[in-house]
């Protein structure tokens, strides 16, 4: 058999100077119709040309754009390397080269995009005549064209749909020829709304809605997207820590969807609900058929409430998919807890087409009727308003992300996949740590707290205390603070490698398995026992103890002394027990308590003059000391660790078999030799390009900078010359695909 290959080439663009070398084409048709003059081609282009708030800037005699959205940078390359060029730009006029031939509009207005419109438009005035440039979400354009284009209209529908089916952004482009009498009538409405004091904003987008009507469509755009590197293995590893995943986003449905499937956050075996009513009824109606569903699903398939249980299909489930539109109806008061409901009972929800202001609803909806932490996480100005509402907040610092990752969120990560080591490893030890610390913290202080309880017996409950006044001072800030500060700061129960290989170890934190009413009463009962067991036995051994010479040597302070070591001594030897991970600072915190605590006693005792002045040194010169001291840490510790290991190896939970395996692993590790460790050539992995998902809408006000001049810099007079051969050095953010209508050619 033989085979025979066919390489297609890519288009030839070089006989345009301002093309960049690294953008590839391959569809001849193109290049044929611009070549031909094809109106709608050409017009197609132009509109990205013109229709922007992209800045020019001329470096070392390259031209260079400097995009708020690397969406517009994107499409202003594309219409470069096709021979449409955006040369520069003032306060009111704007500059293009258009296949070779040099055009300058005067800029009259730019109706600015919001996310609300979800457009943005320009009216520009060139050769006699007035034009808009509109551009958008294709559900906006599509219901302000004029009336008689449904064949373009479905074509383009069709381009849109195959676009989103593959995962791509979408815009559509329009335009309209404006009459000046009409434009003149409009610009006077339009100026009395700038100058109103009263509801500004409103009356301005009513003058942007009444001119971008009766469009004409030219196409649409579509843009990849690429995920980012590690970021369905980070959603898939949430999701196996318990981490419910909402995705809202003001992508289109299909695009939605079909990302949501490539990042692993849908699954083929997952039924898909959607949501898509034109009406409270309709919405309503949709919502109580899915939680029937859902309920009886459940209900047939015997599913707890132990979300740990391994049994069944993990990626089994529902998924809730709903549109900005019916969001408006789901999040009215009657029906949030309808919806919340249905939402609380999928694996996954995605809310597509949705503003800011329902992003942040959404999260505040969570928020008031779930008792979980809400964690947002945004990468663009759009989702600031969310980021800010959760109760934590996460941004991802790119270059449209800023603001939301300096200046509204609590965390800031270069990549989504750092959010995986953010909750899983950094975010998991510090809760582990807190439990931790807390429970060690209550049981200390309610064993020496106890012992004043116990000693009340033997003074008639009177005002007598047990201690030294100076190390009842001195417990919690000196003696015993210390170590627990260490377990708090460095202590680790697996490594950050096995905390991400077993998501799972997360789970416990979501239950608040380890800081709970119960754990709060052991920690408070194994104090009240080791009280007991610190005051009794010292009791018994001193209560008959002679010296050599036949004296007693049980006396108060000698009592208290030697109960007060005892317990020092247990409690620092009870956080030894614990501690898990060691490092220098924990051996200086220990060893460094016992040792400041002898120094102390004997500074404080013998040279400032305290009450207990030859106390402890007297007990400590006995043998019958270091007997009962021995025998009381034998009594509290050996249970201690005759349960732990009872429960370890009977009922070993996912953490002592994941720890289990580390010690296993480590020990194999420290017995291999050198001649054993195999060892190859590093290789240098090629990175695959990073590019984070953010929608085209950039920050409201950019259009009104530009016309009011404040962020124009100087202009040079000498226009970029074209016909030099010089290459810009421009770098597109975005792989953009374009479909131009009719005249029609598919990429």
């Amino acid at each position: 058999m033989v085979y025979k290959f066919k390489f297609t080439r890519a288009v030839d663009l070089s006989n345009n100077p301002y093309h960049d070398p690294n953008f590839k084409f391959y569809d001849q048709t193109m290049v044929d119709a611009l070549d031909g003059s094809d109106p709608s081609c050409e017009a197609f282009f132009r509109l990205l040309a013109l229709c922007h708030t992209v800045m020019p800037k001329e470096n070392d005699g390259n031209l260079e754009y400097q995009a708020q959205s690397p969406d517009e940078g994107a499409l202003v390359a594309a219409a470069r390397n096709f021979g449409f060029v955006f040369l520069s730009r003032t306060s009111n006029t704007i500059t293009i080269s258009a296949k070779g031939v040099q055009e300058t509009y005067e800029l009259l207005y730019i109706l600015d995009f919001n996310n609300v419109r979800k457009c943005m438009s320009i009216i520009l005035k060139g050769e006699g005549m007035v034009r808009i440039y509109c551009k958008g979400a294709d559900s906006v354009i599509m219901e302000r064209l004029r009336a008689g284009q449904d064949t373009l209209k479905r074509d383009t529908q069709e381009h849109l749909d195959g676009f989103a089916a593959a995962g791509l952004r979408t815009l559509c482009l329009a335009y309209k020829d404006l009459e000046e009498e009409h434009f003149l009538n409009w610009e006077s409405r339009h100026n009395d709304a700038v100058i109103s004091l009263n509801n500004r904003e409103a009356r301005l987008n009513a003058t942007y809605e009444e001119i971008e009507k009766d469009l004409l469509l030219l196409g649409a755009t579509a843009i990849e997207d690429k995920l980012q590197d590690g970021v369905p293995q980070t959603i898939a590893n949430l999701a196996l820590a318990g981490i419910k995943i909402w995705v809202l986003t003001g992508d289109k449905q299909e695009t939605t969807i079909n990302i949501g499937y490539s990042c692993q956050l849908l699954t083929d075996k997952m039924d898909i609900l959607i949501v898509d009513g034109q009406s409270a009824e309709e919405v309503e109606d949709q919502l109580k058929q899915f939680l029937d569903q859902v309920s009886v699903t459940i209900s047939d398939e015997g599913i707890g409430s132990d979300t740990l249980s391994e049994a069944g299909d993990q990626n089994a489930g529902f998924a809730l998919v709903i549109n900005g539109y019916s969001l408006v109806f789901a999040l009215n008061a009657e029906y949030e807890q309808l919806f919340l409901d249905v939402a609380s009972c999928c694996k996954a929800v995605i809310c597509c087409r949705v503003t800011p202001l329902q992003k942040a609803m959404v999260v505040d909806l969570v928020k008031r009727y779930q008792k979980g932490v809400t964690l947002s996480v945004g990468d663009g100005a759009n989702d600031v308003s969310m980021i800010k509402t959760a109760h934590i907040g996460v941004g991802i610092s790119r270059q449209e992300g800023l603001q939301a990752a300096m200046l509204a969120s609590d965390y800031s990560v270069a990549q989504f996949k750092f959010l995986e080591r953010l909750l899983l490893v950094h975010g998991r030890w510090s809760y582990y740590r807190m439990c931790k610390f807390l429970r060690y913290f209550y049981y200390k202080n309610y064993a020496f707290t106890f012992c004043h309880f116990w000693f009340a017996f033997f003074v008639a409950f009177s005002a007598q205390t047990l201690f030294d006044p100076m190390f009842i001072s001195v417990y919690n800030l000196f003696y015993t603070s210390m170590p627990v500060l260490a377990l708090g700061i460095f202590e680790q129960d697996v490594n950050d490698k096995n905390s991400i290989r077993f998501p799972k170890l997360y789970t416990p934190g979501l239950k608040n398995a380890l800081f709970n009413k119960r754990e709060f009463f052991c920690s408070a009962l194994h104090g009240f026992v080791t009280s007991f067991v610190v005051v009794f036995i010292p009791f018994g051994a001193y209560y008959h103890g002679m010296d050599e010479e036949g004296r007693s040597i049980a006396d108060q302070q000698t009592f208290g002394s030697v109960v007060a070591t005892i317990l020092v001594f247990v409690i620092t030897e009870q956080i030894f027990l614990d501690t898990l991970y060691w490092t220098p600072f924990n051996l200086i915190a220990i060893w460094g308590s016992l040792i400041f605590y002898i120094l102390l006693q004997y500074f404080y005792n013998y040279m400032l003059g305290g009450d207990y002045v030859g106390a402890l040194s007297k007990a400590m010169g006995e043998p019958i000391f270091y007997l009962t001291l021995q025998l009381t840490i034998a009594i509290l510790i050996l249970p201690v660790m005759g349960w732990r290991f009872y429960c370890t190896d009977v009922h070993p939970t996912l953490l002592n078999k994941v720890c289990f395996k580390q010690r296993h692993d480590a020990k194999l590790a420290s017995q291999r030799t050198e001649h054993q460790i195999l060892r190859t050539p590093s290789a240098r992995r090629s990175r695959r390009s990073i590019r984070s998902g953010y929608a085209f809408a950039h920050q409201e006000g950019s259009g009104r900078l530009i016309t009011s001049g404040n962020i124009m810099r100087p202009r040079n007079p000498r226009q970029p010359d074209i016909s030099n051969g010089r290459t810009p050095n421009v770098r597109p953010d975005r792989v953009p695909v374009v479909a131009p209508a009719p005249s029609t050619v598919e990429v």
